[in-house]
Parts: structure tokens; sequence; C-alpha cells
């Protein structure tokens, strides 16, 4: 078949440089154009150096405008005014990689839906789609953890989320909390019961009909560059074996959440579009870790996934990445 065609607009991010390095070597795509207003005519090694010798791309200011498919990789609130200042073809499906189209007050914009891009939740829809809203990343790590309980409707208390993610889930631009000086050999908490993410996560969970419990999500900054490792833990009547026969049930149609055996650490996910949950259970307590990589399953693997999905592909079509393991 012939290969589809597509554009990144805000190309010189961490997560176009992300969908770069996936996109590259995908067998069924021609990326034709990567859209960078502060970059133009620059090539994209310029920017994303570790590609040197893999593309010889060079970042536009023009607009595709008949692409197949159109990632969004800008900032928090500016997909919205790029779309009302460049209009694509009704052809052209658009991820979005924001939290502009996310909840369900803003999936409709401009005549175009917007479906919550998960998988693991609304694969056979994301199939017919025609844009998607791709999650956020610690909204899918806790997701994960939680969906084959809510899918059951067994979350009978409120839920308890501790999770910590690396320096790029803040983005490239440069804060005082993005320094190396004081990133480094320091850790702290922010937004403390009031992270963005759980509207989303609270979204699914009243979709599956469990919206009686609150939330409580305490959210880290880590030392370290990439990564999310999440622990989720309600009370529940649930042994730990038949809590993870309930979640290998329910991941079994799905090709990238697996059920560990063993404690898990983040090095088992980075560079991939994993996720692996580990169960525990802690007197009457269930704890479920989860880890993912951030701008991978958090990111741009997942929206690669969910174009996989969109154009009937495989829905592992170049997302066989190697994990750094050490």
């Amino acid at each position: 078949m012939n290969k589809i065609k597509v554009s990144i607009v805000g190309g010189a991010g961490y997560t176009a440089g992300e969908l770069l390095r996936i996109l590259i070597h995908h067998p069924k795509v021609e990326i034709k154009s990567v859209y960078s207003t502060s970059n133009a005519g620059n090539p994209i090694t310029h920017i994303h150096t570790d590609l040197l010798g893999e593309t010889k791309l060079v970042f536009t200011n023009t607009i595709d405008n008949e692409s197949d498919v159109v990632f969004l990789c800008l900032g928090h609130g500016k997909s919205k005014k790029f779309l009302e200042e460049n209009p694509f073809s009704t052809n052209t499906k658009i991820i979005d990689l924001s939290n502009d189209f996310r909840l369900q007050p803003n999936h409709t914009f401009q005549k175009k839906v917007f479906t919550y891009g998960l998988p693991e939740l609304h694969k056979e829809k994301i199939k017919e789609a025609q844009h998607i809203a791709n999650p956020g990343c610690f909204a899918t790590a806790i997701q994960l953890a939680l969906l084959p309980l809510a899918y059951k409707k067994i979350i009978n208390s409120d839920i308890h989320i501790n999770a910590v993610t690396g320096s790029t889930g803040a983005g490239q631009s440069l804060s005082p909390t993005t320094h190396f000086s004081w990133r480094n050999n320091n850790a702290s908490f922010y937004k403390e019961f009031s992270h963005q993410h759980e509207a989303e996560i609270s979204q699914s969970i009243y979709q599956l009909g469990q919206n009686e419990h609150q939330l409580y999500f305490l959210p880290m900054r880590g030392d370290f560059p990439r990564g999310i490792l999440a622990g989720v833990y309600i009370k529940s009547d649930l042994s730990r074996e038949e809590a993870i026969d309930i979640y290998n049930e329910y991941y079994q149609e799905h090709p990238f959440t697996f059920v560990a055996d063993q404690p898990l650490s983040m090095k088992q996910v980075l560079n991939t579009n994993k996720c692996l949950l580990e169960i525990q259970k802690h007197k009457d307590v269930l704890l479920i870790t989860s880890v993912i990589d951030n701008l991978t399953k958090g990111a741009s693997g997942q929206a690669v996934q969910n174009m996989n999905l969109l154009f009937g592909f495989n829905e592992m079509e170049g997302l066989h990445l190697k994990s750094i393991g050490f």
C-alpha cells in the first residue's frame, strides 16, 4: 500500500523529537513536513541531534494542509489557536498531544470531534475516529493501573496515588524547577491534589460507572530526564491472585500493557511504548504499581499507536522499540 503522508507541528520540542525517532523508521509513513517557525530552514538534526545520520529533513514554516495526518506537538492551550489560524483538509486526521481537547466539554471544536485516545479504553472508537486527543502522561500511567477495576465496577474506596516523573514531563522550555542545578539530587511534590491530569482520570472512571469515590493524587518531580513510576492504592477485598487474574483478562487484547510478577523499575520501559503493572496486597489495601516512559507511552508512542488504529495498521507497527535495561 502507499505510505500515508504525515506532518508534525511544533517540531522542535521533546514530543516532536520522539515522534520523529519513531516515524522515520515506520514502514507505512512518509514525513512530509516538520513545522517550526523559529527553526525554519534548519536541518532537523540541529535540534534533534541524536537523529544525525537518520534523516535529512529540514524544518519548515509552511503548513502542509493536505497531509493524511497531522500531529500537533504544541503547548497546552495553543492547539485551538493554531487550528483557528491554519485550516486543514476535511480528510486530514488530527492527533493532538496537548490537553486542549481531552475533556468532554472541549472534545468538539470547529465541528471536529476529538476522541480520547487511550487505546486500552477506547480502541474500537479510535478505529472509527477522525481526530484524537492524546492522553496525558500521568493520566495514562494511572488509568492503566485502574481500568480493570473500574471496568468490573469494584473500586469501593477512595483512590490514592503517589507518582514521580522525569524533567522532560515539564517540556523543553526552561524554568527554575527544570534547571540542572535545581533538579539534580533533588525531589519535590507539585500541584498537590490539583494536577490537571486528575480530570482525565476521573472522566474515564466516570464513563465506566465508578464516580462515587475521591481521587487523591500527589505528583512528584524526580531528578531524572524521563519515565513515570506511579503507586496507586485502594482498599479492596480482592486477593492478590484474584486481582492479577482480573488484570490479565482485561489486558489480554492490548499488546503494550503487561502484568509483572515481580517489583518494577522505570528502566524496564524507557524508550518503549509499554506499560508494566505489578500488583501487591497489604492487609486490606491493593497496591498497583505502574511504570511508563512519559515521552513514548505517555505521549508520542501512544500517538503513533493511535495513528496505527486510525489507518487500520497493525497496532504495534513501528513501535517495536528496545528498552535501555541498563
